[in-house]
C-alpha cells in the first residue's frame, strides 16, 4: 500500500511539543510503515522472525520516548484493524490486536470516541471463530472496565506484578525464568541473568516500590482527568518531590477507581471519578508547591517489567520450591491466610523432596489385647501403676525407660486420602477449567480430536457455569531450552499435581501459567520440519500454528546465543530480552494443550522394582548391540545373518484411524529400535495421539506394516534375552537401560483420580456417573501462545 492513504495527512497529528527538549512527535505515516513491517509474512522463518521481533521492540521504544505516541499508535492500528475486517484478512488480526492492546495498556489520555471504538471492535470478533473469539472477548472485557474507569488496566498490571500493598485490589504475580544448564552455559546464561537484572533499573537507578505507586498516581490521574484539566509533566515533577509522602495517596488513587469500577460508575466532567480525582491532583501540587501551569502534554506512563526471578534449573523439585517460598513470604502470607494445617504442610514440604522426607512404617505384631502386649508394654504399665503407689509386684524383666518403650512400640498416624466436600469442588472445578472440555471433544479417553477442537470446546455453556474462581497469586512460569526443558516441566507438573491431589493447598491459592521459548545451543536451521531430527521441535510446532508466535518467540532463541557473542560488556546493554519476555507472559494468554503420556518400564532383573515415568514428546528405545550398525550394512548382511537385523519383540497397541473406530492389533516384529512421537508433523495431521515410527529391519520375510502407525497406547516386549535403553523427551539424563518391556499410556490426571475414586461405590466402575464424565481423565501441559491454534 502507497503512502497516498486518505487518512494519513498532515492534519492528522496529534502531539505536542514536549516541556523540556521540543522532542518532535511521530508522524503517523511513520508509525504506519512501522506497523506494515511488523505483521508476518508468509512462510516465515526464525531468521526473518528474528528481524519481526526487533521491530516491534523498536517501535514500542520509540512511541515511549514521544509525547502522545502511545495514542498516535492506537489510532493507525485501529484503523488498519477495520481494514483488516473489511478485507478479511485474518491472519493480521492477532499481531494487530496484541499491538494495539500494548498501546491502549500505555497511552496517557485516550478520548472517549477512540475507547467506544476499540470497545466495539474487540466486541465485533466475538462473532468470528476461534481463537479470534476467545481473544476478542479478554479484550472486550478489558475495555469495557477501562471505559468505565480509565486508567484501571494499567493501575491493576502495575499493582499485581510488582506487589505493591493495598487493600483494595490483591492479586499479585510472579514471573519465573528457568534456564535448562546444559543450554545456557557460560555467556548465554550470564547475558540472560544480566539483562533480567537491568530491566529493573530506570533512568535513576534501581526502580522502587515509591517510583511504581508513582507511576500508578501519574497515569490514573491524567486518564481520568485529560489533558485540558490536568499538567502531566508539573504532575511528574511533583510526585517526584514528595518522596516517601506518595504512598498516601497512591492507596486513595487505587481505593477511588477500584471503587468506581465496583460500583460500575461512568467517567465525565462531572462524574465523581473525576472530582475525586481532581481533588488528589490539586493536593499533590499544593504539596509539592508547584508552579503555575503551562500548556503541555499529557506524559505517557511507561509500563515497568514485571518482577522477574531467573533460577538456572538444576533440581526438578525447584518450581514447588519457589513456589512455596512465595506462598510463605510476608507479603504473600498476609493475603492467603495460611491456617496451621498450611503451615504445617509448608513446614514439611518446603525445602525437603519426596525423596528426602522421612517416612517410617512400623509394623505391629500385637493383637490389641492387653494380654498379649509385648514385655515393653508390660513395663510401662507397671511403671504408671507404680506412680499410683498400687501393690503390684515388679516384672521379672529389668524397668525400662519410657523412651525405650516408644521406640519399641509406636503407632503413627496415616494420610487421609478421602478430600474433603471443600476441596473436592476444587478439584472438580479445577479439571473441568484447566483442561476447558466439558461436555465437548476430548472428553473421552478413546477420542481422538484434534488440539484446536480440545481447546475451542471451553466456550460451551457448561464451561460458563463452572467459571473459574479467581486466585490472589499468578505465578507466570516461563522455561528456556529445547525440549528436553519441556519434558522435564511436564514431569514436575505431574509431580505437582499429585502432590496437590494429597494434600490441597497451591491449587486453592496459585493460577499457574506455563510459558515457553525455544532455545538451542546449535545453530536453528531453516525451513526444518517438526518432525525432523532436531532438539525445539515443539519451538518449530508452535510456530507454525501461530505465526505471532514464530515472529517473536521462536525467534528469539535465535536472537540469544548472537547476542552473546555479540555483546562483551554485557552489563550495559538494553533490557531487550526481560522486554520481549514481559510482552509474552502479558498478551500470551491463549493455551496450546499437549497431552502427557505416562510409560511403565520394567526391567530384565528381577528384584529391580518397575519405573512409572511421564514423557511429553518423544520416546526413543533401542537396542545396543545394533545401535553402531548401519542401514545400508543391514541390508547387505541380511542374507547372511539375521542376527544383524534386530532383537524380536511383542507388540501390543491400539491402533488409531481417522474414523474414530480404534483397533487393537498385536504382532512380533523383528526390528533395532523404535521412536514414539507425540508432536504433529503438519496441520492436516494434528491428532492427539501418538507416532510409532519403527526402525524395522530388511529381512526375507519382510513385513507389510506401515513405518508410521498412529496409536493411542502400546506395549512392547522383548522375546529374546536382549534388553533395550529407552530414553524420554531427547534427555540422556532420563535414560533407562537394561530395560525388558515398556507399557505406554496416556497419562491420567490425578485430580480425576482422586475425584473418581471417591465418589466411586463399592463394587462400580464410576465410569459415567455424576460429574465424572464431564471431567477430562487425561493429564495435558498448556503453553501459552498469542493466538493458540489458528486453522
Amino acid at each position: 500500500m502507497s503512502n497516498k492513504t486518505p487518512w494519513v495527512s498532515q492534519s492528522n497529528l496529534h502531539g505536542m511539543e514536549a516541556a523540556a527538549g521540543r522532542t518532535p512527535t511521530l508522524l503517523e505515516s511513520d508509525l504506519y510503515r512501522s506497523v506494515q513491517a511488523i505483521l508476518p509474512r508468509e512462510r516465515d522463518c526464525p531468521l526473518t522472525g528474528l528481524c519481526v521481533c526487533m521491530l516491534r521492540w523498536t517501535l514500542n521504544k520509540k512511541v515511549q520516548n514521544r509525547p502522545d505516541g502511545n495514542l498516535s499508535l492506537v489510532r493507525v492500528v485501529i484503523k488498519e484493524l477495520e481494514k483488516a475486517e473489511r478485507l478479511d484478512c485474518r491472519k493480521n488480526i492477532i499481531p494487530l490486536l496484541h499491538t494495539l492492546m500494548y498501546a491502549v495498556l500505555q497511552t496517557a489520555h485516550m478520548p472517549a470516541e477512540l475507547h467506544k471504538r476499540v470497545y466495539n471492535f474487540c466486541k465485533r470478533l466475538l462473532t468470528f471463530p476461534q481463537p479470534y473469539c476467545s481473544t476478542g472477548l479478554s479484550y472486550s472485557r478489558l475495555m469495557k472496565a477501562e471505559c468505565c474507569t480509565p486508567g484501571l488496566m494499567y493501575q491493576r498490571r502495575v499493582v499485581a506484578e510488582q506487589s505493591l500493598k493495598n487493600e483494595h485490589y490483591s492479586f499479585q504475580e510472579r514471573v519465573f525464568v528457568f534456564a535448562d544448564p546444559e543450554v545456557f552455559l557460560g555467556p548465554l546464561g550470564t547475558l540472560l541473568q544480566a539483562d533480567i537484572q537491568a530491566s529493573g533499573l530506570g533512568p535513576h537507578g534501581l526502580l522502587t516500590p515509591l517510583d511504581h505507586m508513582s507511576s500508578v498516581i501519574q497515569h490514573s490521574v491524567q486518564a481520568g482527568l485529560g489533558p485540558q484539566r490536568c499538567n502531566g509533566h508539573s504532575l511528574v515533577q511533583a510526585l517526584r518531590d514528595m518522596g516517601q509522602d506518595v504512598e498516601p495517596y497512591f492507596q486513595e488513587v487505587v481505593a477511588i477507581l477500584e471503587q468506581n469500577a465496583k460500583e460500575g460508575g461512568m467517567p465525565g466532567e462531572g462524574g465523581m471519578l473525576g472530582s475525586r480525582l481532581d481533588q488528589v491532583y490539586q493536593d499533590i501540587r499544593a504539596t509539592a508547591h508547584s508552579g503555575p501551569l503551562s500548556c503541555v502534554s499529557l506524559c505517557d506512563s511507561r509500563l515497568p517489567n514485571p518482577e522477574i526471578s531467573f533460577h538456572m534449573w538444576t533440581d526438578d523439585e525447584d518450581i514447588r520450591k519457589e513456589l512455596y517460598r512465595c506462598v510463605r513470604s510476608s507479603s504473600m502470607s498476609e493475603q492467603f491466610s495460611l491456617t496451621q494445617d498450611h503451615e504445617d504442610a509448608l513446614e514439611t514440604s518446603d525445602l525437603l523432596g519426596p525423596q528426602d522426607t522421612p517416612r517410617h512404617s512400623v509394623m505391629s505384631v500385637d493383637s490389641g489385647i492387653e494380654r498379649d502386649l509385648p514385655p515393653a508394654a508390660a513395663d510401662a504399665e507397671w511403671h504408671d501403676q507404680m506412680s499410683e503407689d498400687s501393690p503390684v509386684s515388679p516384672p521379672t524383666e529389668p524397668f525400662k525407660s519410657p523412651q525405650e518403650v516408644a521406640s519399641r512400640l509406636s503407632r503413627r498416624g496415616g494420610i487421609k486420602m478421602k478430600p474433603t466436600v471443600s476441596n473436592s469442588i476444587v478439584l472438580m472445578q479445577d479439571t473441568l477449567e484447566e483442561h476447558g472440555c466439558l461436555g465437548g471433544a476430548g472428553v473421552r479417553e478413546d477420542s481422538r480430536s484434534t488440539l484446536q477442537r480440545k481447546m475451542a470446546s471451553g466456550s460451551s455453556q457448561a464451561t460458563r457455569s463452572f467459571s473459574k474462581q479467581p486466585r490472589p497469586f499468578t505465578a507466570r512460569i516461563v522455561v528456556m531450552g529445547d525440549d528436553r526443558v519441556l519434558g522435564r516441566l511436564a514431569k514436575a507438573y505431574y509431580c505437582l499435581r499429585k502432590r496437590e491431589a494429597r494434600k490441597l493447598f497451591l491449587t486453592q491459592k496459585v493460577n499457574l501459567q506455563f510459558y515457553y521459548i525455544p532455545v538451542s545451543a546449535s545453530p536453528v536451521k531453516e525451513n526444518v520440519p517438526p518432525t525432523k531430527e532436531h532438539c525445539c521441535a515443539f519451538g518449530s510446532y508452535l510456530g507454525m500454528v501461530d505465526p505471532w508466535y514464530n515472529c517473536h518467540i521462536r525467534s528469539l532463541g535465535v536472537t540469544i546465543p548472537e547476542l552473546a557473542k555479540k555483546h562483551t560488556n554485557i552489563g550495559k546493554q538494553e533490557s531487550f530480552l526481560s522486554d520481549v519476555i514481559s510482552y509474552y507472559v502479558r498478551m500470551g494468554q491463549q493455551p496450546v494443550h499437549f497431552s502427557i503420556y505416562q510409560v511403565k518400564i520394567s526391567f530384565c532383573c528381577l528384584t529391580k522394582e518397575p519405573v512409572e515415568q511421564v514423557f511429553l514428546s518423544h520416546l526413543e528405545m533401542e537396542f545396543p548391540e545394533f545401535r553402531r550398525i548401519s542401514p545400508s550394512v543391514r541390508e547387505k548382511q541380511w542374507k547372511n545373518s539375521e542376527e544383524i537385523c534386530g532383537a524380536v519383540v511383542s507388540m501390543n497397541y491400539k491402533r488409531v484411524t481417522l474414523s474414530g473406530r480404534d483397533v487393537d492389533t498385536s504382532l512380533s516384529i523383528r526390528m533395532s529400535g523404535a521412536k514414539i512421537t507425540a508432536i504433529p508433523s503438519n496441520e492436516t495431521e494434528d491428532l492427539n495421539c501418538l507416532t510409532l515410527t519403527l526402525n524395522e529391519a530388511q529381512t526375507k520375510n519382510k513385513s507389510n506394516l506401515e513405518q508410521k502407525i498412529r496409536i493411542s497406547n502400546i506395549k512392547i516386549r522383548s522375546l529374546e534375552k536382549r534388553s533395550f535403553t529407552v530414553t524420554l523427551d531427547r534427555d540422556t539424563r532420563r535414560a533407562f537401560k537394561d530395560v525388558q518391556s515398556i507399557e505406554i499410556s496416556s497419562c491420567l490426571d490425578p485430580f480425576y483420580c482422586l475425584h473418581k475414586s471417591s465418589h466411586t461405590k463399592p463394587g462400580g466402575t464410576g465410569d459415567g456417573a455424576g460429574l465424572s464424565q464431564y471431567m477430562n481423565r487425561g493429564l495435558s501441559l498448556a503453553i501459552n501462545t498469542f493466538s493458540g491454534i489458528i486453522n
